[in-house]
């Protein structure tokens, strides 16, 4: 059964994508999915940030589920609502105002590759394998999702990955800037369940503050809102939160954020 598998393990959000049968291939129905988890978790005050994950140990996300092409992306019109499905499912972790973490673990192509480069931060198992393979199926990349991987990756290596469609490893997306840390397999999930705990233990208004403002300066100026991130900013030096922290820090004691 393909599926999103969503769960909440203390202050973190945890999506899992699950298709054993397809490698974690994304079917059309998991695309449409995935907005509507994401924008639960961001609701809820509890969560304080998201790990996307794929299912068992041999892949993140393989691509998107090829099988469903031919229903999906032969007419004009079955092929506009794929497409604005995906690009929906590839907006909503940047849409996100709380930390997108993806956890990649064996194959990373296509769809997975795009998903992941939405994501804030990335982590990979030393078996990961990456791809983009549109040049092999004849696709067309849009504006908006290449214009994202040359802000992760920069031109030249987004230039060598799509051109080439060849097939990279860990220590290549380490190297490219793809992803900030690499695990030993048996140890990624333990390593990220650490990570985002440290994360999670973190003032709330901040870790909003600080993606927005991030998030800002990879907006075009146009479309910046400065007033509303200024009001973000704003919020965190008039929380309780703040006064926390600093009494914690004088306190050299572990200090207990409540997100207010």
């Amino acid at each position: 059964m393909a599926e999103l598998i969503s769960r909440r393990d203390g202050a973190v959000g945890r999506i899992v994508f699950s298709n054993p049968a397809r490698i974690n291939a994304m079917t059309f129905d998991m695309w449409r999915a995935l907005p509507q988890a994401l924008a639960a978790f961001d609701a809820d005050p509890a969560v304080r940030l998201v790990v996307l994950a794929g299912a068992g140990d041999k892949a993140f996300v393989s691509g998107a589920d090829i099988s469903q092409f031919e229903q999906n992306r032969t007419s004009e019109e079955a092929r506009s609502a794929y497409n604005q499905a995906v690009e929906a499912a590839y907006l909503a972790p940047i849409r996100c105002a709380k930390p997108v973490i993806a956890q990649i673990r064996g194959i990373c192509m296509g769809g997975g590759l795009g998903l992941a480069a939405a994501c804030d931060v990335r982590f990979c198992s030393d078996d990961a394998v990456f791809r983009m393979p549109a040049a092999r199926l004849g696709l067309g990349y849009s504006y908006v999702g290449m214009r994202r991987f040359v802000q992760v990756l920069g031109a030249a290596s987004t230039a060598d990955i799509f051109l080439s469609a060849r097939r990279f490893g860990a220590a290549d997306a380490l190297q490219m800037g793809f992803v900030q840390r690499v695990f030993a397999a048996a140890d990624l999930e333990r390593e990220v369940g650490a990570y985002a705990a440290t994360v999670g233990e973190n003032a709330p208004l901040s870790l909003l503050a600080a993606k927005a403002a991030i998030r800002a300066v990879l907006t075009d100026p146009g479309e910046r809102d400065m007033a509303a991130l200024q009001a973000q900013i704003d919020a965190c030096y008039a929380s309780a939160d703040y006064a926390e922290g600093q009494r914690a820090f004088m306190e050299k004691r572990t200090p207990g954020f409540k997100g207010r």
